[in-house]
């Protein structure tokens, strides 16, 4: 008598569970290659446009991390900088040391925010003027402008003043000039202009174009310093001596070939809420080791101000950055990935 056959053998039992194993351990792998599932993320940026690009590749990276990134919120540094504290947002991509010491400081510091490695280094700000000027009247120095006379060459309205086109409230730069104008006794001679950044500069360029004598503050990397080329167009002023607001009263901003522009060089850190941080070892491994050099935010920057400054513009050059640096761009991962086994 036969003896009915069970459905499965016990080769296909072996098979079969085999096959689970496999299953199991496909989704064992799957669950590494993305520690952040189910994690939220709001990225946070300041109401500088052309920031977007260094927060939309940290934004790109986390979403292969399997991260759930919500859109980018507005906020100024201060603002930011509290909202990362207290875990109203999640990362800024642009804090600036040690310009922004003061609001990191002030939100609570490494207790509260976490901050390692260096984003993009070498970052500079400063006072510039057209260089037919500079040179027409030998000038190379902020000081100089507690002349009336040096000051009139850059009266743009009429009242007597040098108008410097200056940096937006909010932003910490304006905090230094603020202080630059007492420091080196200017009240009486100069004029700080705020508001829209982006609006005053393309005024100040569009007179530069005209040209009108020009007198006014940037960073780089921007895309100001690619239209107006120092040394080309237009040259940096020194400051008459070393002098900061707040806890950096007594920090020397020399740079190491003598040059003083009155701001310490700088470099953009990656900040993030320190509890996120904690709990997730992959993110905050890749805050640490992502790395943009200036110059290639310097073109991305000069691509907006040429139109490309929709948010499907800076997408498409974030997606064009990673293609280009695909192996830099997957070690950050794998170091990520690796934080979190």
């Amino acid at each position: 008598m036969e003896h009915p056959r069970h459905p499965f053998s016990v080769r296909g039992l072996a098979a079969a569970v085999g096959m689970s194993v496999l299953m199991a351990g496909g989704a064992a792998v799957a669950e590494e290659s993305m520690p952040g599932k189910g994690v939220e993320v709001i990225p946070l940026k300041s109401s500088i446009a052309e920031e977007t690009f260094q927060t939309m590749l940290v934004m790109k990276a986390l979403e292969d991390l399997g991260y759930d990134v919500q859109d980018i919120k507005e906020l100024e540094y201060a603002a930011g900088h509290v909202a990362i504290a207290n875990g109203d947002g999640t990362f800024m991509a642009d804090h600036w040391n040690p310009l922004h010491v003061d609001f990191f400081e002030e939100a609570g510091g490494a207790d509260k925010i976490y901050r390692a490695g260096t984003y993009s280094s070498g970052a500079l700000q400063g006072y510039l003027i057209d260089k037919k000027t500079a040179e027409a009247h030998n000038i190379t120095n902020l000081g100089q402008f507690k002349d009336p006379e040096i000051a009139k060459l850059f009266d743009t309205n009429g009242d007597g003043t040098a108008d410097l086109s200056g940096c937006t409230p909010g932003w910490g730069c304006e905090k230094v000039i603020e202080h630059h104008l007492d420091a080196y006794d200017l009240r009486d001679t100069v004029t700080h202009n705020q508001g829209s950044y982006s609006a005053i500069i393309a005024d100040t360029i569009t007179r530069y174009q005209q040209g009108e004598s020009i007198f006014y503050y940037t960073w780089t990397p921007y895309w100001v310093s690619g239209v107006l080329v120092p040394g080309q167009d237009v040259v940096w002023l020194n400051v008459p001596f070393s002098s900061l607001p707040g806890a950096r009263e007594n920090v020397d901003t020399a740079l190491p070939d003598g040059s003083n522009y009155g701001f310490q060089a700088n470099k953009q850190q990656i900040i993030a809420n320190k509890e996120f941080a904690e709990a997730n070892p992959a993110a905050a491994k890749l805050f640490e080791v992502m790395k943009l050099s200036a110059n290639d935010i310097s073109a991305q920057n000069l691509k907006m101000r040429d139109g490309e400054d929709s948010e499907a513009d800076i997408e498409r050059h974030t997606e064009a950055w990673i293609k280009t640096h695909q192996e830099t761009y997957d070690g950050w991962l794998e170091a990520a990935r690796a934080a979190a086994e």
